[in-house]
């Protein structure tokens, strides 16, 4: 759940405000912790919200692949605050939620396709610091998605990975959507056990 963040929330106001307060409340059923912090500077969060407005109308590359990739994204860096959203945005758009369910441990899990675990490859390649994308990994994609569908999916994990890394630094946590609606949890990664010596 959603605890204190590192910049306090700003009280929402104006008309500006109401309407954020009641787009975010019909959509997610609460105001989210974000919305009161970028209010600090509307100017970024207008432009956020621009962004993402119209990256959610590119209709290039298949909308499961980018939820895949997104929480792989997401949950590489961290943001326990996308991975819920993303979750419970999975559920609300009719994609397949077990499989949202297990991408945090993606590999280990039996559940997805040659093409989604190049995606999540591919996802999680780009989040690293420095970026490890690989000539093959890259040519298997654009033979299997075309040309505009790859950028769009890079594109969209680049986003992915601005907001996330602005939300962790910020200190913004999970807020509960997807339990709120009744999701199972999210499977927990596989954690590497270092043996005794």
């Amino acid at each position: 759940m959603a605890t204190d963040t590192r910049v306090p929330q700003a009280e929402i106001t104006g008309l500006y405000g109401l309407v954020a307060k009641r787009l975010s409340k019909k959509m997610l059923g609460e105001v989210p912790a974000p919305l009161g912090v970028y209010w600090h500077n509307q100017s970024v969060l207008k432009t956020l919200f621009g962004f993402s407005g119209k990256a959610q109308k590119w209709d290039e590359c298949d909308p499961q692949l980018k939820s895949l990739a997104h929480m792989a994204a997401v949950s590489m860096v961290g943001c326990s605050f996308c991975l819920d959203l993303a979750y419970f945005q999975a559920q609300n758009e009719d994609l397949d939620v077990d499989k949202a369910r297990e991408v945090p441990r993606w590999r280990e899990s039996a559940m997805f396709t040659p093409l989604e675990r190049d995606v999540m490859e591919y996802a999680e390649a780009m989040t690293q610091t420095p970026p490890t994308v690989s000539d093959e990994l890259s040519a298997r994609l654009l033979d299997r998605l075309g040309a505009s569908a790859l950028v769009e999916l890079t594109a969209f994990i680049a986003a992915a990975n601005l907001v996330s890394r602005l939300n962790t630094a910020l200190g913004i946590e999970a807020q509960g959507f997807s339990a709120a609606c009744g999701l199972e949890p999210l499977a927990e990664p596989a954690r590497v056990v270092a043996s005794a010596s």
